[in-house]
């Protein structure tokens, strides 16, 4: 076990449950990073590791190991669906994205953002690993009150990525992006909620963007109601069927309860989810990841704010909500019907959901710190172009 981590294994899953999770895939440790089957169910995060940071591995068990230490703080981590590399995104500051290798474990390379920009903590791989897309914003002139005009940044991964095009990201402050069906979506967020800009602020500009993914042309854009304009738009999920989840952050505390999760429709539409308003007040303005399961039958949030994590039938049905403090990264889980999801306490928890409810089906605790995002690990060999993160 790597430097910064408590030993894991003195603390058993607190339900049967777990036995279901690991059975068959015992945690068969390389000397670092994932176990030998992980590059088929394995997971990738972004942490507090001592006094710095670190992308982590997570194994079938929920076991951690350090993959690349960090100076800075990471956020989004993206695995190369077709090798073993990964990069893990910085966020504030956005100065570095993380290049390392999940199966040797280390890291390899590094890179930054264009001139003048930061990285907004979020990158993706095409479906054949040869380019590797970034949101980056433009520093806004001192004293404008927005958070910076948006450029998606295609990098060539073979050539140590290194800037290939650069296409604007229709809008202020994008945050995530990502290839579902034939486009390529970006939440602009606009004015980010917490922040400077936002002081007295009412309504973020947000949207999403749907561009071309061989040419980064517009096809359409979306935009809430005017009764929304609070909501910056900032996390995305696919379900695999071309079906595509926008995530939000509220930038009023005026205790409303406004939806935070949208589906994403033909010509960038927005449709809010189905939640009693009690719901969507316990999260407190502010999703911090989403997820669907590996069907795509599901989608789950998890709030930080709000101490738990929510489910939705992707239909937009409200299955209920289970408790995790200070709990945001968030993936898909083993098997249809579930998820994992960690807390900055260093929790890592399995849920289980269906529609009779939702529930907490095993539970390990004494990892590192973990940051915002998690992300499944799947390889596969490449099939298509390279248009598609």
């Amino acid at each position: 076990m790597a430097a910064g981590f408590e030993d894991l294994g003195r603390r058993a899953f607190l339900t049967g449950a777990g036995a279901l999770l690991v059975a068959g895939r015992g945690p068969r440790a390389l000397a670092a990073g994932l176990p030998a089957d992980a590059m088929g169910g394995g997971w990738l995060a972004t942490a507090g590791v001592g006094e710095g940071f670190a992308a982590v591995g997570l194994d079938g068990a929920f076991a951690a190991v350090t993959e690349a230490p960090s100076a800075d703080r990471l956020h989004g981590v993206e695995a190369s669906p077709t090798g073993s590399l990964a990069v893990a995104v910085g966020r504030r500051p956005g100065r570095i994205a993380l290049v390392f290798d999940r199966e040797k474990g280390g890291a390899v390379t590094s890179f930054g953002p264009g001139a003048g920009r930061v990285f907004s903590g979020h990158g993706r791989f095409t479906a054949d690993g040869a380019l590797f897309l970034t949101n980056e914003i433009e520093r806004p002139p001192e004293g404008a009150r927005a958070m910076g005009r948006g450029v998606v940044t295609v990098r060539e991964v073979a050539g140590g990525f290194a800037i290939r095009d650069e296409w604007a990201s229709g809008g202020d402050g994008p945050h995530d992006l990502m290839r579902s069906g034939a486009v390529l979506v970006i939440a602009n967020g606009g004015i980010e909620p917490n922040t400077p800009e936002a002081r007295d602020a009412e309504a973020t500009g947000s949207g999403v963007a749907l561009l071309d993914p061989l040419t980064g042309a517009t096809c359409a854009e979306g935009h809430l109601s005017s009764a929304l304009a609070s909501l910056s738009l900032r996390h995305l999920s696919r379900d695999g069927h071309g079906g595509t989840v926008v995530a939000a952050q509220d930038l009023l505390k005026d205790g409303e309860a406004r939806p935070l999760l949208f589906r994403i429709g033909e010509g960038g539409a927005l449709t809010a989810f189905d939640a009693p308003e009690e719901a969507w007040r316990a999260l407190r303005g502010y999703v911090g990841s989403v997820a669907h399961d590996p069907s795509g039958r599901l989608v789950a949030c998890a709030s930080p704010r709000g101490n738990r994590v929510a489910v939705w039938e992707a239909s937009g049905r409200f299955l209920g909500a289970v408790p995790l403090t200070d709990g945001c990264g968030l993936a898909a889980g083993p098997e249809a019907g579930t998820f994992i999801a960690a807390s900055g306490y260093g929790e890592v928890i399995l849920i289980r959901a269906d529609s009779e409810g939702v529930g907490i089906a095993a539970r390990r605790a004494g990892g590192p710190r973990f940051d915002n995002h998690m992300a499944r690990v799947a390889w596969a060999p490449a099939t298509g172009p390279h248009a598609a993160p």
